[in-house]
């Protein structure tokens, strides 16, 4: 089950030809993208709005700036 992420999650693969899916897929079913560098839309840093990191693991429903 893939979670609903942000709406103001970014990452360098959705400037590609990938759809939002393949961006923010698993690489090599590995499990963490960690290679991939996430930024929020809004603050146009590494960390949200709550002052936490920003990140596909992270940037979900329970987030006080979740926006979906």
């Amino acid at each position: 089950m893939n979670p609903i992420l942000c709406k103001n999650l970014r990452t360098k693969k959705l400037y590609t030809a990938a759809t939002p899916e393949e961006a923010f897929a698993e690489k090599d079913g590995i499990g963490e993208a960690s290679q991939c560098h996430y930024w929020c839309n809004v603050t146009q840093t590494v960390v949200g709005v709550d002052d936490q990191p920003v990140h596909k693991n992270t940037c979900q429903s329970h987030r006080s700036c979740f926006e979906e």
